[in-house]
């Protein structure tokens, strides 16, 4: 399915094109109306005659233009177009009543102006405006002298208001089967590039994986048989903390490709990763998972995960704490990550000014419209809670 934005732009494009094929037809009539006049006998015949129709000429000369300056406008420029023919219809009106009324030659112009309608407001009401040509004019008909509504002429407006209608129902019927198909057809362009994208992700990750991933593991083995060769403790420290950071490497490697390749499970990498930093800082973390946490987007996983892992880097560095909890809650259409520690704490008055870390994980929590909240006092420990909406930004 199209997105929104995708099929408002689609119908606002659509509305300017005709809008402006509406404007050259215009200027067809305003040729033929010149000519009208300009040959005595024609002004004469429809009404046409003196200055009064001099000025209405240039004025629909001017809202034509107008219409379609205006025509890009959105709303405003569906109003001015709307008002203008409105005012083609009373200018229609006045032609066929001087000229003949239901008889008169410019009658077949009404279903042209039906069709306008029909074409830039697709919408069974749109019959409305034109249609109600044929009744005024057949009222006019009655009201002048020696004009009288004869058989022929009811037969007419019968006739026309039938092929109104028709014509109203083919359009809109042609313009919803349009719109069908050409949201079928860009929601079919945002399933391939969905797939494009998969496929560029797998295809990454299997280079990284063979690439990155290999030379990490023989980082790795090598660590391990240098340790083995070593008879310093220091030494032996040192090549432990390189297998670490190694093992670290590794294990983020295995995240990163887990989620690209769309098989990231936020709940298991949470309780994998806090088990593991336990294991490796000496800390004992307890993760504890309330209620359902749904599948969602691979950013928020990420940046759920990034506040995870830079909340317990900095109880290892600063905390000098012994336990940590971990709880992570879905409700109500917001994730909520809660880290608390039993560390020393520190005097937070609002101000996280030298505090880089806490200062990424507000920031993360603000690219997606959520908070960031910290408790913390001397000797009290650290608590970090991090919310964020979840069905906005699925």
């Amino acid at each position: 399915m199209s997105s929104p934005g995708l099929g408002e732009d689609w119908s606002h494009q659509k509305f300017i094109t005709r809008a402006r094929t509406l404007f050259y037809a215009r200027l067809a009539f305003l040729t033929i109306g010149l000519g009208i006049l300009a040959v005595p006998r024609w002004a004469a015949a429809f009404g046409a005659e003196g200055r009064g129709a001099f000025i209405w000429y240039f004025i629909i000369i001017l809202y034509s233009v107008a219409n379609y300056l205006l025509v890009e406008r959105g709303f405003l420029g569906k109003v001015a177009t709307f008002v203008t023919l409105c005012l083609d219809l009373m200018v229609l009106v006045y032609m066929m009543a001087y000229s003949g009324g239901l008889r008169s030659p410019v009658l077949p112009s009404q279903l042209m102006f039906t069709i306008f309608f029909a074409l830039l407001f697709p919408n069974p009401l749109a019959i409305v405006p034109p249609l109600l040509t044929l009744p005024v004019v057949a009222k006019i008909d009655t009201e002048l002298p020696g004009r009288i509504l004869e058989l022929e002429d009811i037969f007419l407006l019968v006739w026309y208001s039938v092929v109104n209608f028709v014509v109203v129902y083919v359009i809109v019927y042609l313009n919803e089967r349009e719109d069908s198909q050409h949201n079928e057809v860009v929601s079919l362009q945002e399933n391939l590039k969905q797939m494009a994208v998969i496929e560029e992700r797998n295809r990454l990750s299997r280079e990284i994986h063979d690439g990155l991933g290999a030379s990490l593991s023989t980082l790795i083995i090598q660590s391990e048989y240098l340790y083995n060769l070593a008879e310093s403790d220091e030494l032996k420290s040192e090549i432990l903390e390189l297998k670490g950071v190694a093992e670290e490497s590794i294990d983020e490697l295995r995240r990163s490709i887990s989620m690209m390749r769309s098989d990231y499970e936020l709940v298991l990498v949470f309780e994998d990763y806090c088990c593991t930093f336990g294991q490796r800082a000496g800390l004992e973390v307890a993760c504890q998972v309330n209620g359902v946490i749904p599948r969602l987007s691979a950013k928020l996983q990420l940046a759920a995960f990034r506040v995870l892992q830079e909340a317990l880097t900095n109880v290892q560095k600063h905390a000098r704490a012994s336990k940590v909890r971990v709880d992570l809650v879905h409700m109500d259409g917001t994730l909520r990550l809660t880290v608390l520690d039993d560390g020393r704490g520190f005097d937070y008055q609002g101000d996280l000014k030298g505090h880089y870390g806490l200062i990424n994980m507000r920031e993360r929590a603000k690219q997606y419209s959520g908070e960031l909240e910290i408790e913390s006092a001397a000797g009290r420990g650290c608590k970090i809670s991090f919310k964020i909406p979840t069905e906005e930004w699925e």
